[in-house]
């Protein structure tokens, strides 16, 4: 049996899309159809479907996971969010990797639906394109993979208590791989994201999702195998965003991207080394991309 278990919070205007795009699926597999949510708002929404619906604590993404894992049977969950929609083939993509039965989670391919025209889409693009890369490349070469929180799946079963203060599509994963299972890369598998469109909201929604990774060393060997996302890994990317550039506000907006992200790595060096701030788990709503 498979879940496919859509996690949202106070998002009752792009939800019924998102529930829409999970009962539109062409696939031989048997799925089920989950909305969690803490918020009547967007259950009453969830409700008007022929869905299975479930309230949440409330306290954040990572506790409403851990609640899921623990009242779900389904051999295997597939992960997404409120606010994205997903392709008609995702999950017949994601659960035919679930075949091999080495695979242990399978990430799917966010797409964003900004076009470059806009500086903001620009960076989504770029960003999107250069993770996709770097999923593809390792998946071929069978390594290892952090899978994307908008859409990723799990083997039910084996899957262990989620730490609280760290990311969720990073540190299972890494428990994954470090049992001997490989990650899967649904490459078809695509999920269309809206991304924020102004500075306030892509800063903090950049230094709180980077900040959650900085935790992945108290819970997993880091230094056997490297995090896809550190400041390292940006840096060696400097040249391929200055490539990516097409023409010369291309090439203006690669350099504010660059030095917008090394402006991120900052904030997130001074809040975690210096500050000692520690990542929580709470819901936090991001408007520019309702």
């Amino acid at each position: 049996m498979i879940s496919l278990v859509i996690t949202s919070f106070k998002e009752p205007k792009t939800i019924g899309k998102a529930i829409e795009s999970a009962i539109n699926q062409k696939t031989s597999h048997k799925y089920e159809i989950i909305v969690s949510a803490p918020d009547k708002e967007t259950l009453d929404v969830a409700k008007t479907y022929d869905i299975k619906t479930f309230q949440d604590s409330g306290k954040g993404k990572m506790s409403a996971l851990n609640l899921i894992f623990n009242n779900l049977k389904s051999d295997i969950i597939i992960l997404t969010d409120g606010d994205v929609t997903i392709s008609s083939n995702a999950v017949e993509e994601i659960a035919n990797l679930f075949l091999d039965p080495k695979i242990g989670c399978v990430s799917g391919r966010p797409v964003p639906v900004e076009d470059k025209k806009t500086m903001y889409g620009y960076w989504a693009n770029f960003l999107f394109e250069a993770a996709h890369k770097m999923r593809k490349s390792s998946f071929e070469k069978g390594g290892f993979i952090e899978c994307s929180g908008y859409l990723f799946a799990v083997r039910n079963n084996n899957v262990r208590k989620i730490p609280l203060d760290t990311a969720e599509d990073a540190v299972i994963p890494y428990d994954f791989w470090e049992r001997g299972y490989k990650i899967g890369y649904a490459e078809k598998a695509e999920v269309y994201v809206r991304n924020v469109n102004n500075w306030r909201e892509w800063i903090s929604q950049k230094v709180r999702t980077t900040k959650a990774h900085e935790t992945l060393e108290k819970y997993v060997d880091t230094k056997k195998t490297p995090r896809a996302k550190s400041f390292k890994t940006e840096a060696r990317g400097y040249f391929d965003l200055i490539n990516y550039a097409e023409n010369l506000r291309e090439l203006y907006w690669s350099n504010l991207l660059a030095l917008s992200r090394f402006y991120m790595w900052l904030l997130v060096f001074y809040n975690t080394r210096i500050k000692k701030f520690k990542s929580v788990d709470a819901w936090e709503r991001v408007e520019s991309t309702k």
